[in-house]
């Protein structure tokens, strides 16, 4: 998955809980504390789910502060999106929608990364929120696992829709010029890539490390998981002392899973194994048929400026020999390339999206490096070798051809019938879960403070 899109899975409705006070009672409208003042108040009963007035505070504020704008009046339409999100919560209780523990773990780690990376460092992030990293990682969990609770909800409710090629033409065929949407510029880029070369005397350092780790365990000074927090370089599990929670053989790295699979001892510390993420070591937790639980430490190697300059000069001199025409981008993908994921297709990148996949981006989807060494180019054209960090945390060296742009234009059926099939999809889906929601809330428990009474609402049935 996209970076970008792991930013907006966390969407405002789930960041409340960063900033409001826990729910009140809710037979009662106003939250008190011991003296007699009123400090909070509850303006919606959804089920048996309060709604206060700080959650809907703190989603106007957060939403201030990240640009959102709201569709409506925001003291209506943020209450009721909020309303929308317990119903769907609620039902995904009762379906047994699950989100495993390091999925929790991985999406709370790679939207805290995302905003570091926004806001510029962890110090600013924990001025922002007033809390600690580990306070805001804390607070996030819950909200990120009944976010994506929302989502596996949302997703089986519309799983089965579909539209055939006949409906999408017949959808737009009468449709006015100036109402079909516009599609933004696309590229298809091809990538070459090299893996800076790492010292032995760095691989020898960190395998050195890993042993002291395993003497430590073994002798009883230290216990595994107060190392994994300490030193682990996996931030998913380190803070939960290397914990993995049950995970399949397929889910995991094949070298990782060999040796964890292997294991047979609680009490044993593996030896250390190499996977593409770095070094481990391993301890079984527990075993359940095909699925197993570990706790791992992992360490990587740090990749010298010199290696990487040394990649830097490979690539440079790869592009002056394609340039040169003494081979083509495409066999040099195919031969030279480290990237496994592009070097079976000469190269091209693919996107991956819930729509399926596909070779065209949007600039915005590409990882950034990707995208600002192609941003100039002319298709056709090579760009100059240049470092990025991969999917996997590492340092890789790259060169990107422009393999073609189609600028941003008018839809028409003939070039673009997937977008225009997914805005029908789309259409389709939303129309399937409004009608649900208009039927959860005929059903539901719902109060609304007299002064929300004479909103206007996206849903019709709230106020009775």
């Amino acid at each position: 998955m996209n970076k970008r899109n792991l930013v907006i899975l966390v969407i405002l409705v789930s960041l409340v809980q960063l900033v409001s006070a826990q729910t009140a009672q809710t037979d009662s409208t106003k939250v008190q504390a011991p003296t007699g003042t009123v400090v909070d108040e509850v303006i919606w009963v959804v089920g048996d789910e309060a709604i206060l007035k700080s959650d809907v505070e703190a989603m106007r504020i957060q939403g201030q502060q990240e640009g959102m704008r709201w569709s409506g009046d925001p003291d209506c339409s943020i209450p009721e999106q909020i309303a929308v999100q317990k119903l769907y919560l609620n039902q995904a209780i009762i379906d047994s929608i699950q989100v495993t523990d390091s999925e929790i773990a991985q999406g709370v780690e790679q939207y805290l990364e995302n905003m570091v990376s926004m806001i510029g460092s962890r110090e600013k992030l924990e001025e922002y929120h007033k809390k600690n990293i580990s306070q805001i990682r804390a607070d996030l969990r819950e909200s990120y696992r009944e976010r994506q609770m929302v989502q596996g909800m949302q997703q089986k409710l519309t799983k089965d829709i579909a539209v055939s090629p006949a409906e999408v033409r017949r959808y737009f065929k009468d449709m006015p010029q100036d109402s079909l949407p516009f599609v933004p510029t696309e590229v298809e880029v091809q990538i070459i890539t090299q893996q800076p070369r790492i010292e032995q005397e760095e691989i020898n350092r960190v395998k050195e490390e890993l042993r002291d780790y395993t003497e430590r365990i073994n002798k009883g000074t230290s216990t595994f998981q107060t190392l994994a927090r300490l030193y682990s370089e996996d931030p998913g599990t380190a803070r939960r002392g290397g914990e993995l929670d049950y995970t399949g053989r397929g889910m995991l790295d094949p070298a990782f899973a060999n040796v964890a699979f292997g294991l047979t001892d609680p009490k044993r510390v593996s030896k250390i194994v190499e996977s593409e993420f770095g070094f481990h070591i391993i301890q079984l937790i527990d075993k359940r048929g095909e699925k197993i639980k570990v706790r791992h430490i992992l360490r990587k190697p740090v990749v010298s400026e010199d290696a990487i300059n040394k990649a830097l000069a490979r690539l440079d001199s790869i592009r002056t020999d394609i340039v040169s025409e003494k081979f083509p981008f495409e066999a040099g993908a195919s031969v030279i390339s480290d990237d496994k994921d592009t070097r079976n297709n000469h190269g091209l990148m693919a996107n991956i999206t819930q729509e399926g996949r596909t070779s065209r981006f949007k600039m915005a989807e590409l990882p950034s490096e990707v995208a600002r060494a192609v941003d100039t180019l002319t298709v056709g054209q090579i760009s100059k070798p240049f470092t990025m960090i991969n999917e996997r945390g590492k340092t890789i060296c790259a060169i990107a051809k422009l393999k073609s742009r189609i600028e941003g234009h008018k839809a028409t059926i003939t070039e673009d019938f997937q977008v225009l099939k997914n805005l029908v999809l789309n259409k389709r889906r939303n129309q399937v879960l409004h009608d649900w929601v208009v039927k959860r809330i005929k059903s539901t428990y719902v109060r609304v403070n007299d002064r929300y009474r004479d909103c206007k609402y996206e849903y019709e049935g709230w106020v009775r």
